[in-house]
């Protein structure tokens, strides 16, 4: 299976999704605890839930499952989020802090799905948003995520159902910034914050690089938002899916309006 696909648009907007792959090769996925294997941490249901929001939009999503190896990580391995619980490159332990693995990998076989599956994904993503700048002069990266409202090993209490993340206002330019928290805001009946528990991970913090004209903004959204219940089956919910697509599209379309916004333009 191919670790990428990406459906390409004419767009200023690159939706990034590194999460969303369940793919885990049959050699792989046999030294998975019997826990891992329900491959819970998915962000389950985040290509259906953009499908079509943006007309025009490019889409580059990782296939493979993040047990496997994180799209989202430096391919460095180091923590995103020093002195706070989370998951690495390749992750040891799932979001409750339990272990993943009945035999962990090596840093050979580390390094080999670094090469098989990161470098690919990434490569693809870079590709996509050179060629989205040299046709509109700008690229805005939205990654996509989702994560279960109440994990108490990696925050307190209850999450937001909109965190953004622009890693303190350096991946984007301060009007896209705005713009989002603004709609975030004033979505009815949702909470939202900005660089909270989640500033935007490697991804964001990567390609956004608004003095050269790339635009970065993380999405995390609360899976209470989209899912009739965050445990397995992680079913999709059809009516609170409908009423979450409404702010996701007034937000992408304010977006490819920005990309002709004088402040973003370079």
């Amino acid at each position: 299976m191919t670790p990428v696909e990406v459906s390409r648009g004419d767009g200023p907007v690159v939706l990034a999704m590194p999460h969303t792959g369940t793919h885990v090769p049959e050699a792989i996925f046999a030294r998975l605890t019997p826990r891992g294997q329900t491959l819970a941490d998915t962000d389950w249901h985040i290509d259906r839930l953009y499908d079509g929001l943006l007309p025009g939009a490019t889409v580059v999503r990782a296939t493979f499952h993040r047990y496997v190896i994180d799209a989202n990580r430096p391919p460095s391995g180091e923590s995103l989020y020093p002195g706070q619980n989370t998951t690495g490159l390749v992750p040891l332990t799932d979001f409750d802090g339990a272990p993943l693995w009945t035999d962990p990998p090596g840093a050979a076989e580390i390094d080999a799905r670094r090469r098989d599956f990161h470098a690919p994904y990434h490569a693809a993503l870079a590709a996509e948003l050179d060629r989205v700048r040299a046709r509109h002069g700008v690229a805005i990266l939205y990654d996509c995520h989702s994560i279960r409202s109440r994990i108490p090993f990696l925050f307190d209490g209850l999450l937001p159902d909109f965190n953004i993340g622009t890693n303190g206002g350096a991946t984007c330019a301060p009007e896209i910034e705005a713009a989002v928290a603004r709609l975030c805001a004033g979505a009815g009946g949702y909470t939202s914050v900005l660089n909270g528990r989640f500033r935007g991970g490697w991804t964001t913090r990567h390609y956004g690089r608004p003095a050269e004209g790339l635009h970065a903004v993380q999405m995390e959204l609360a899976q209470s938002t989209h899912l009739a219940t965050e445990a397995p089956p992680f079913a999709y919910d059809t009516a609170k899916a409908m009423r979450l697509r409404q702010h996701l599209g007034a937000i992408l379309a304010t977006l490819q309006d920005l990309a002709s916004f004088p402040g973003v333009t370079r």
